[in-house]
């Protein structure tokens, strides 16, 4: 089990295309707290680097999101993604 299984759970409940969580309600979320790392914006997004595999961006991924940090450093905007046809 990966530690942000329970975010990929939390996003793919999601009806909403687009909100914004603080970094404090995401690790209530996974029942941890996030890495220093997660202040760079480079940590959560998910569509740099596609090849580098990050836990934390293939949840988000696997939920149908775009994760991208905001210039507070101190939450991430969830956007989903468009369906492909």
């Amino acid at each position: 089990m990966n530690v942000y299984d329970p975010l990929r759970d939390y996003l793919k409940a999601q009806k909403r295309t687009e909100f914004v969580l603080s970094f404090e309600r995401i690790e209530e979320i996974i029942d941890a707290a996030l890495p220093r790392a997660a202040q760079r914006a480079s940590w959560w997004e998910t569509l740099r680097s596609p090849q580098e595999r990050m836990p934390q961006r293939e949840a988000c991924l696997e939920a149908g999101y775009i994760a991208t940090r905001q210039a507070d450093g101190k939450s991430v905007k969830f956007k989903k993604m468009p369906v492909r046809k």
